[in-house]
């Protein structure tokens, strides 16, 4: 049998809040376990069902992956007094969780957010060659020349490094579409710029397997089913970690 906890303390453990505001939500009914209305002082663990305003509670233990649609504007970072927006105050979600990839402030869509500490670490190795599409626009009308120079891959010379073989696809006078397998800082930024043009919109639409498909700006949804077991045998191909979920 696991070990039990305060409620209060179990509730801070899993991010929901902290222990004095999880006192406040259980004096406010607006806990349940087993299906019961929380008291103060209950002894809960992984294997109560615990209902907080509504939504289900994930264990501390349980892994979790959503998907969600980062507007303009929104920094992706814990904290930045100079950020009029940060990420972790935009979404409010029953576990903490963190963010498996950032896309800049000036750019738009799909961020994957999780508590699973090995895939985040997975998708993050460059050597694992995971897909991030793109769709992006430029000032300058697109050429033949311009889109082979991003396939081949792009000298940047403040990097001192040259990037990874693309694929790109022009899909509009001014717009192309883009997968990277590497995650360098402002990667197509940069590749535009040393090319002689310059990006002014970027909308993330893929990670690995998961799409931003109907997703509106601001708006999450968890991963699961068919679609969570995909993401994982995209990413972690070599080990059992969905096995354990």
């Amino acid at each position: 049998m696991m070990q039990k906890e305060r409620l209060n303390k179990y509730l801070a453990s899993c991010g929901v809040c902290s222990r004095r505001d999880a006192d406040k939500l259980i004096e406010e009914g607006r806990v349940q376990v087993n299906g019961q209305k929380a008291v103060m002082g209950l002894q809960v663990s992984d294997e109560d069902e615990i209902v907080v305003n509504g939504k289900h509670l994930p264990g501390k233990n349980d892994k979790v992956v959503y998907a969600y649609y980062k507007p303009l504007g929104v920094t992706c970072t814990e904290r930045d007094r100079h950020a009029d927006k940060v990420l972790t105050q935009q979404v409010k979600l029953p576990v903490r969780v963190t963010y498996a990839g950032r896309l800049d402030k000036d750019s738009e869509g799909l961020i994957l957010l999780t508590n699973d500490g090995d895939l985040i670490h997975t998708m993050m190795n460059g050597s694992g060659n995971h897909e991030k599409e793109y769709i992006v626009k430029v000032n300058k009308e697109i050429t033949g020349e311009f889109l082979q120079n991003m396939a081949d891959g792009v000298f940047l010379r403040e990097l001192n490094r040259r990037t990874k073989p693309c694929k790109v696809e022009k899909i509009g006078k001014f717009t192309f579409r883009i997968i990277l397998t590497q995650g360098v800082n402002r990667q197509i930024r940069r590749m535009s710029h040393a090319l002689g043009f310059e990006v002014t919109a970027i909308k993330r639409i893929r990670v690995a397997t998961v799409e931003l498909a109907g997703l509106l700006p601001g708006k999450y949804r968890q991963i699961t089913g068919i679609e969570l077991q995909m993401l994982y045998n995209s990413c972690m191909k070599n080990t059992s970690k969905y096995k354990e979920l």
